[in-house]
């Protein structure tokens, strides 16, 4: 949207069928350090973070005790603050929140409104369906693994209507995995 200061960044890990839920069978690919660079491209210029409150949820017990000798990645995600959307309250604790409340459109654009920076999003899927069906992604980062998985909740569901992006960037990782970053269609024309 024009004259926003804050861009949303998504990045998913997700099936050639689209699926993303419990992406503990990435494992099996292992996880190519040239992915780890990507990531850190993405996240190094994000000033906040947006989850959705399961996301956020998962992520607190994995994330709130990990160092940068665990994670390079563990000072961002456990010091940056966390807006997390949701009508229940979070039943984790974890670094700064922020609690938004329920999804609002609106909301989410007087946090990019207010926001310097990319405000990052990992998972969240309901969040992320109603950021895109929105328009309030500027960037969307998949981590496309090559493996179908049959079953499991795809980023894109059914009966959603037509989402038409416009490629950004891609890479492709020794692991097999491709990432393809996108933008919407309409602000390449």
């Amino acid at each position: 949207m024009v004259g926003s200061m804050g861009r949303i960044a998504v990045h998913e890990f997700i099936s050639l069928d689209g699926v993303f839920e419990d992406p503990s069978w990435t494992f099996q690919f292992g996880f190519d350090p040239a992915m780890g660079e990507t990531l850190a491209g993405i996240t190094g210029g994000a000033s906040a973070i947006l989850l959705g409150r399961r996301t956020f949820e998962m992520f607190a017990p994995a994330w709130r005790d990990r160092t940068v000798e665990d994670d390079p990645g563990a000072p961002f995600f456990n010091d940056t603050t966390k807006h997390v959307v949701g009508e229940q309250e979070p039943s984790e604790e974890w670094g700064p929140l922020a609690r938004l409340g329920g999804y609002d459109p609106a909301r989410i654009q007087a946090l990019k409104d207010e926001t310097e920076g990319t405000i990052y999003v990992s998972g969240s899927g309901q969040l992320v369906r109603g950021l895109l069906a929105d328009g309030l992604v500027d960037e969307l980062h998949l981590f496309v693994y090559p493996i179908a998985l049959g079953s499991g909740q795809r980023l894109f569901a059914d009966g959603a209507g037509p989402t038409t992006l416009a490629l950004l960037a891609s890479d492709v990782y020794a692991n097999g995995v491709l990432h393809l970053s996108y933008g919407p269609a309409e602000r390449q024309a």
